[in-house]
């Protein structure tokens, strides 16, 4: 009798590690479910904020590369008109050196010997003549094109000034949205920060995954009238018996969320009101 109680008392010993051992698991799943269910709702908070942002920042990048992009127009219209006026000047003494030519081809024709020589001569002041003409022409080209250019560089002055007096506009309601939100923003982002530490890197990660690829951002979600309610497909009882378990992280089989019960959600509600 002696020797059966000993052999008792040791299964018993022998099992208590077990059923500590398996306590100890579900224990650590909650914490898992209750944090990942804490930073799924403290990210929809943040969304919320930049929900709140709206489209302000990137139309703020928006003007601010329009703004960059006129500005190089106008840098690149200064250049084009810098040329232009070089070309004017140019021309001017092409034909200044022509007309010095002519004079110099009428003198000669003072003093030819025959016909054949007054003929060269001659074909020589015509051909400086239409080379006269020719430098007019693209003096005026060239002249038209400056007074283009500046048209185009006022043009893009005056669409420059409008885009900084708009962005000033936006930067100033975007940074008053910012004052009001970045105590609150920061707050959630100590949060999430606090949450992750308690989820194993692969979940995390699958976390991050689902969140992306969902239009809501929603990866954790409620059983809501017995459905998921991310994508609101029936969830069977068995299966919503096994989430009421704690013992593993369960997915929705249509979509993908992770799921909790009420009891998750009101112990992450409970953390996230500290």
């Amino acid at each position: 009798m002696a020797k059966k109680a000993t052999t008792k008392k040791v299964e018993e010993t022998q099992e208590k590690p077990v059923v500590n051992v398996v306590r100890d698991v579900d224990i650590a799943v909650e914490k898992r479910l209750v944090a990942l269910y804490t930073l799924q709702k403290v990210d929809s908070e943040i969304d919320k904020i930049k929900i709140i942002r709206g489209e302000l920042p990137q139309a703020v990048q928006d003007l601010e590369d329009e703004i960059a992009g006129l500005e190089t127009r106008i840098e690149n219209f200064g250049v084009a008109m810098k040329e232009a006026a070089d070309a004017v000047l140019q021309y001017d003494k092409e034909i200044i050196n022509h007309q010095e030519q002519i004079k110099k081809y009428q003198k000669q024709q003072d003093n030819v010997r025959n016909n054949r020589e007054y003929e060269a001569i001659n074909k020589e002041i015509e051909y400086a003549e239409l080379e006269i003409q020719l430098c007019e022409r693209k003096k005026r080209e060239a002249k038209d094109s400056q007074f283009d250019m500046q048209r185009h560089i006022e043009a893009a002055k005056q669409l420059k000034e409008q885009n900084q007096q708009e962005l000033q506009v936006k930067k100033d309601e975007l940074d008053d949205i910012i004052r009001d939100t970045e105590k609150d923003e920061a707050r959630l982002r100590a949060k999430s920060k606090e949450q992750e530490q308690f989820i194993e890197e692969r979940y995390l990660t699958a976390y991050k995954r689902i969140r992306t690829a969902a239009r809501n951002g929603l990866a954790v979600v409620q059983i809501d009238r017995n459905a998921c309610a991310g994508c609101f497909a029936k969830i069977p009882p068995q299966r919503q018996m096994e989430i009421r378990m704690h013992k593993k992280v369960i997915v929705c089989e249509h979509c993908g969320r992770i799921l909790v019960d009420s009891d998750i959600a009101e112990k992450a509600d409970e953390l996230l009101s500290k």
